[in-house]
Parts: structure tokens; C-alpha cells; sequence
């Protein structure tokens, strides 16, 4: 087991901690086999009801995979052909569906930063989850931003959103708060984050059925905090959907230029600063997402990164943002406009036969 990973059995609770706070607890390889290892262990365990997952601090619960290990395999090896970035792709996707379809309840305590990689452990199965997100959440998809894509199973809860949110999210890679999540979907319930120790208490202490249940009614003296009312989400609704349906980057990027609001003013300058070709491939990607399963999602993402790697703009986007930081990724192609159908289909080429997919596994 890994150091930045602890784990104990509270109450028939299976709690998992993530702590690697120096890395705002992004996820290396071994973090997720030794959640993958230890999901596994629990689902056939029966002194286990449930799973609740966390972060030692409030400052993260996760901020995603780890993108300097990312650039320095992509770097130090083959671009498309490293071993290490291949099984660290193909089994943090595995653990994604794992997860999605994990049959106890499965509680994400979403408290400070949740990007990327964390959505993809935070966001489970309708069915079995209930996530939590306090005053501290700062939620996003912010892929595109690095020349990747929102992936993860982006490509099927971004699609799950309200009308054209998910495009937003993940176009834009805007942060969104506690409010704006649960509006979109993308979290249930609202604790202030000076109540959770007595949560903890409710949880680990008191014999209960359901937790969901536990929880859910621990919560419900905070609704009336009215959060909807706070969410830019829904304040700025009708401008999301009237710019994000358009069916090209192209298309978005003019309707926002031609709108003299703070809102598309804003969001225009943030898309400008992303790649070109990658938000061009999230919006391929997620229209394909909207008709596809979990697990097909996850397959196609799976080849969409290797083909991103291939092609070295996450390299470039990481080199810019986190290695050199001088803030100034080498796009290619450099706008929008120079962005053709072709370079972005050779996103979804399929690399391997359907039998020999890393994830052909998967149900």
C-alpha cells in the first residue's frame, strides 16, 4: 500500500484517506492500484456496507493525475509507447468503471480541490453514490487547458448535465463552486465544512441502515442555505445553451464574440488561452459520449489519449503550465480557424482490434 493512501474499516465503513497534500492529492500510479486493490478487497467483503472516500486536508480531495509524471514519461520515452503512461492510463480507467459500478454505496466527500482525475474516482454509479461538496469545492474538467481531454468518464457525466453544461465545462475548463455542482449534476448534498467532524460522528459512531440515508438527512438542515440561488451556473444558463450548442468550436467562439456580456466576454478570453485542436476533439468527443455506455466511453477515451500523446500537444501544454511555467503553450495549430475535420478525427482511429483493447474488459 502506498504512503499516500490509509485505509480502515469505521462502523462497516470502508474509509479511504488520500493524503498526498504536496501534490494536492493528484493520483500516481501506484495510488491507483492501491485503491484499485483495495475496492476489489471490500466488494466481497461483508463486514463492509460501504465505501467513503476522502482527503486528509480541505485543501484537496484530488486534483487529478499526476501531470508532471505524465510529461516526464512522455518525455523520457516514446511519446505514444511508454510503459509506465500506458498502464497508468489503462488502469486508472479500470478503476473508473470499477468504481461506477461498484455495487455498496460509495461516498466521495468532494471537499477543496476536485479536477480531472478526481472526478473520476469522485463521480460513481447513480444507483450506489452520494457525493458531498462543501464551501471549500473548486470542481472542474480542466484538461483542455494542458492539451489533453476531459476524460476519466468525462466523456459520459459531462453528457449527463443539464442542456449544454457539459460542453461549457469542458470547452472552458471552468472552476465551478459547491452550488454550481449540484445544480449541474455533478454533486448531491452541501455540508459547511465546519460540520464534518459531526458527520464523522454520525457516521462512525451511531448504528445506521443506509448511510446515504445517515447522510441525506444530516444535510438537509443546510438546504436552506438556498445554494441554487448562488450557482453562476444556472444564473448564466440561457447564455451557456444559446453559445454551447453550436456544433463547431468555430461556431462557439463567434456567437461569444458577437455577445458583449461579462459572461461570454470572460469565457471568450478563457478558450482562447486553450488548444485549438483539443477543445475541437472534447466537443467531437463528448456528442459521441452521449449515445455511448460507461465502458465504451472509457474504451474511447483510452485511445483518444494514446493518440494525444502521439501527438505531443498535453506534452506542450504541460511543459508551458507546470515545467517551464512561462505560460506559453506552442498550440498546434495555433487557432481555432486552422483546425481541420481530419486532425481531429485522427483522434478516434481506432489503434487496437476490439479484442486486444486494454479495456476490452470492461461491461
Amino acid at each position: 500500500m502506498t504512503p499516500f493512501i490509509s485505509t480502515e474499516i469505521k462502523n462497516q465503513i470502508g474509509v479511504i484517506t488520500l493524503d498526498r497534500p504536496q501534490a494536492l492529492n493528484s493520483l500516481s500510479l501506484e495510488m491507483i492500484r492501491a485503491l484499485t486493490q483495495v475496492l476489489l478487497q471490500w466488494r466481497d467483503q461483508q463486514e463492509v456496507k460501504a465505501i467513503y472516500i476522502r482527503g486528509a486536508t480541505g485543501k484537496a480531495f484530488c486534483a487529478g493525475g499526476d501531470i508532471r509524471f505524465f510529461y516526464d514519461a512522455g518525455v523520457g520515452g516514446l511519446k505514444a509507447g511508454s510503459a509506465l503512461l500506458e498502464d497508468f492510463f489503462t488502469e486508472e480507467y479500470a478503476l473508473n468503471h470499477l468504481i461506477h459500478f461498484y455495487p455498496k454505496p460509495y461516498i466521495s466527500l468532494l471537499d477543496g480541490v476536485v479536477m480531472g482525475g478526481g472526478m473520476g474516482i469522485g463521480q460513481a454509479s447513480v444507483e450506489n453514490q452520494l457525493r458531498i461538496v462543501t464551501e471549500r469545492t473548486k470542481m472542474a474538467m480542466p484538461e483542455v487547458n494542458i492539451g489533453l481531454f476531459p476524460d476519466v468518464g468525462g466523456s459520459y457525466f459531462l453528457t449527463k448535465t443539464p442542456g449544454h453544461i457539459g460542453t461549457y465545462l469542458g470547452l472552458s475548463g471552468q472552476v465551478i463552486s459547491a452550488s454550481d455542482a449540484i445544480y449541474a449534476g455533478l454533486a448531491d448534498v452541501f455540508i459547511p465544512s465546519e460540520k464534518l467532524p459531526a458527520l464523522s460522528e454520525a457516521l462512525f459512531q451511531t448504528s445506521h441502515g443506509d448511510v446515504r440515508t445517515v447522510i441525506r438527512n444530516f444535510c438537509a438542515d443546510f438546504e436552506s442555505h438556498n445554494l441554487l440561488a448562488n450557482s453562476a451556473l444556472a444564473q448564466n444558463r440561457l447564455e451557456i445553451d444559446h453559445h454551447f450548442g453550436a456544433t463547431s468550436v468555430q461556431d462557439v467562439m463567434r456567437s461569444l464574440a458577437l455577445t458583449n456580456t461579462p459572461f461570454a466576454q470572460q469565457t471568450l478570453t478563457t478558450m482562447e488561452k486553450r488548444s485549438p485542436l483539443l477543445m475541437a476533439v472534447t466537443l467531437e468527443q463528448l456528442y459521441r459520449g452521449r449515445t455511448l455506455s460507461v465502458g465504451d466511453c472509457l474504451r474511447m477515451e483510452r485511445t483518444m489519449v494514446r493518440h494525444c500523446f502521439a501527438h505531443g500537444e498535453v506534452l506542450e501544454g504541460v511543459r508551458a503550465l507546470v515545467i517551464d511555467k512561462d505560460n506559453l503553450p506552442q498550440w498546434r495549430p495555433a487557432q481555432i480557424d486552422e483546425v481541420t475535420p481530419m486532425m481531429v478525427s485522427d483522434f478516434f482511429a481506432e489503434i487496437w482490434p476490439s479484442y486486444a483493447h486494454p479495456l476490452r474488459h470492461l461491461s
